[in-house]
């Protein structure tokens, strides 16, 4: 499970690196999911993905 723990719309805090504030419509992941999803480190930070909500719970 992923769990986005910044505003998108402000940026982040002091615990989650001060990032800025997110583009519309992408998902931002750290190095430890980048991996965990098997994902080419050359591909870290820029990825087209599809998801869908899945009404399975």
């Amino acid at each position: 499970m992923v769990v986005d723990e910044c505003d998108s719309t402000l940026g982040c805090d002091s615990d989650h690196d001060y990032q800025p504030p997110c583009y519309n419509n992408i998902v931002d992941a750290s190095k430890a999911v980048w991996k965990a999803l098997g994902v080419p480190e050359k591909n870290w930070g820029g990825l087209d993905i599809h998801w869908s909500e899945s009404s399975d719970a």
